[in-house]
């Protein structure tokens, strides 16, 4: 039995998207889907000692333009300031040092393309929440339709017999009578956030996942997995 998870690669993702990957066998990167502005693909917050503040990553984009074709506006001295801000807010964190150089390297290097920033950075937090899930991106598989039908079809490319998702856009768009004629089982979840030791109080939710591993360690793997998400009928 497969279980397959759907999502737009984001920049700094929240725990929901990790806890996503952990739920599912093969995760697929949504990267050929067109780009829309304002949303999670190139920003996130981080917790700071007067609440949290709004890292965006400054994008130059067409109006047709897909997710992996979004090139970054590096006119716009936006890496130092991400590098400073996240090196100065957790720099009383438990372990700061462990993640240091990590933020160091990453903002020093010159990425082009707003994916591939955020690939690195996924792989990154993947690697040190022990998550070993299966990933592919959408683009490898040819699929040409949208809405629902581009992610059955994506389910079926995959073999999955399981596909989680989210509720906000699904629950409405999704066409669950092609799932079950296809043999697909869709499961709505909704993730519940942990609670956890933040150098900052009180304690703030929904920061980008590097939060939990700056203030948890090795201990941010066990509490990502003892999350259980909330069923939705």
């Amino acid at each position: 039995m497969i279980t397959a998870a759907i999502h737009q690669p984001g920049y700094q993702p929240w725990l929901g998207f990790f806890k996503k990957m952990i739920s599912c066998d093969v995760f697929v990167f949504l990267d050929d889907s067109q780009y829309e502005k304002k949303n999670w693909y190139n920003r996130n917050y981080i917790r700071t000692s007067n609440g949290s503040t709004l890292l965006t990553i400054p994008t130059i984009s067409n109006f047709d333009s897909k997710t992996n074709e979004v090139k970054i506006d590096n006119t716009k001295n936006w890496a130092l300031k991400h590098k400073k801000s996240i090196l100065t807010n957790y720099s009383k964190a438990k372990y700061f040092e462990t993640h240091k150089e990590f933020i160091e390297k990453i903002y020093d290097k010159k990425f082009d393309l707003l994916i591939d920033i955020d690939i690195e950075i996924i792989k990154y937090i993947m690697e040190k929440l022990g998550i070993k899930t299966r990933t592919i991106f959408s683009s490898e598989l040819h699929i040409s339709e949208t809405g629902s039908d581009r992610v059955l079809n994506i389910c079926k490319a995959i073999g999955c017999e399981y596909y989680i998702s989210g509720a906000t856009w699904a629950k409405n768009n999704l066409k669950l009578e092609d799932f079950a004629k296809n043999n697909i089982n869709v499961r709505f979840e909704e993730f519940q956030h942990p609670t956890y030791t933040q150098c900052y109080h009180p304690f703030m939710p929904n920061m980008a996942a590097i939060d939990l591993l700056f203030n948890e360690g090795d201990n941010s793997q066990e509490i990502l997995k003892n999350v259980r998400n909330l069923v939705i009928p």
